[in-house]
Order: structure tokens, then sequence, then C-alpha cells
């Protein structure tokens, strides 16, 4: 990475096969998919569900390493993080699948990532809480879908990543960002 290039980043929770397995059996049933207008309405894919603990946005490439750092010192001393789903919510262009931290230690997490990234000079945090939640579709128009069911089984999460965000062209066949992880760490140093 060219140390003028801005690049956007994002930390968040690694999601486990058995959750992201869930998750996309879901989609399957819940999203009605194909009808008009075509691509109105299109699921995350598996490799991009997440639990985002900070969106940074867009950065210069030289501070990923302040980043890095910030995560693993707050991952080395977090307790895994369990969620249950617990309901679904649109806002004008996603869908998600909003969790109760159990324990609160999803919240403890975050709120250490973004208290160590804003005393980097990185972030700046939101005033408002922090709601654990899984983007599970995008969308041009709200479809106002009331799924009957959610996703079966807590999510357990042991291990935080920092992803790289890169949106790809409206037009392409696979509109949308793709994310990369940049590095990941086990929450409680193990």
């Amino acid at each position: 990475m060219a140390g003028d290039e801005r690049i956007r980043l994002f930390c968040a929770l690694l999601l486990p096969d058995t959750a992201l397995d869930a998750l996309v059996a879901w989609q399957g049933v819940a999203l009605p998919l194909g009808g008009p207008p075509p691509g109105a309405l299109r699921p995350v894919p598996r490799e991009n569900l997440h639990v985002t603990l900070a969106f940074l946005g867009s950065r210069p490439a030289p501070e990923v390493p302040v980043v890095v750092e910030a995560l693993r010192t707050a991952a080395a001393s977090a307790a895994p993080v369990e969620l249950r789903p617990i309901r679904y919510r649109e806002t004008g262009s996603v869908g998600m699948i909003v969790c109760d931290d159990l324990g609160g230690a999803g919240a403890a997490l975050a709120a250490d990532v973004g208290e160590r990234l804003e005393r980097a000079g990185v972030y700046r945090r939101e005033g408002r809480p922090w709601l654990p939640h899984v983007t599970v579709a995008r969308f041009r128009e709200r479809p106002s879908l009331r799924p009957g069911m959610l996703p079966e089984g807590n999510i357990r999460s042991v291990r935080c990543a920092l992803y790289r965000s890169s949106l790809g062209p409206a037009a392409s066949t696979n509109p949308g960002a793709r994310y990369d992880v940049l590095e990941s760490m086990a929450l409680g140093g193990r």
C-alpha cells in the first residue's frame, strides 16, 4: 500500500462456520429473491457476514499498524462474545439480524477498541450505543420484510479482525463491497 493511499477500514468479530451456515440457510428461506426490479434485494455473501465493532471509514494506509495494535491489545484482554439473534430490522438500505449481547463481552470489546482507536487519533466513537448485528441483505428500496423466523442458535465469536472494504462498481456482476481480512486475532490471547 502506498503511503498516500486511503483505504476503508473496520474492526469486526469473525463469525464461526456454524453461525455462517445458519445465517446463509436463513437468507435462503427468509429473503425473497428474483422479484422486480432485478437486483433490488441482495443477500450479503457468506464471506462478508460479520459483526462490526468499529467502522473507521477511509483512512491513510500508514495507519493500518496503529489500528492493528489497538485491536490486538483490546482482543488480548477480551472474553469470547456470545450473541443471540433476537429480531430482524431494516434501515433505508440494509436488512440486519439484531442480537442480544449475552454477558456484555461484545459491548465491552467494542468500547475498548473504540477508546484505543480514539486515543490513537484514528477514530471518533459514535454517540449511540453499540448495536450488535449482522447485516444480511442490501437493497435499493426498503422491502419491509417480516420474516417469521430468525437464524437458529447463538453466535459464539472467539476471534476479531481488521477488514479492508473495497467498493465494487454498481454495474459489475458482483456489485457492492468486498471485505478482506488484513489481520485477525484471538479474543483472550488464545
